[in-house]
């Protein structure tokens, strides 16, 4: 038998193979995020792992230190002992806050 592989063919063998290859990875990622937590009011201007309130993205969004509406990823049942010079118990909280003034 003579057989012409398509571009499509191609295409679809590409895209199940790189798939596949991903899947552990993207499996191990979520794995590791079972074992955090997202931290409020700890993260430094530019270093909070994703969204910061209103009007930013993801990560790198902060513009401030200790934002009360930046997380970062921590150790779960760390964030309650990270020190947060803008929370209102001086510990990270495991919600956005109203910084103190």
């Amino acid at each position: 038998m003579n057989r012409k592989v398509t571009p499509a063919a191609l295409a679809l063998a590409f895209s199940t193979a790189v798939t596949l290859a991903a899947s552990p990875a993207l499996a191990a990622g979520d794995k590791d995020k079972g074992d955090k937590e997202k931290c409020y009011g700890v993260a430094l201007a530019g270093k909070n792992d994703c969204k910061a309130g209103p009007g930013t993205t993801c990560s790198g969004s902060s513009n401030r230190d200790y934002q009360g509406n930046a997380w970062k990823y921590v150790p779960k049942g760390t964030c309650k002992e990270i020190p947060s010079p803008t929370s209102p118990t001086g510990k990270g909280q495991l919600q956005p806050f109203q910084e103190k003034g």
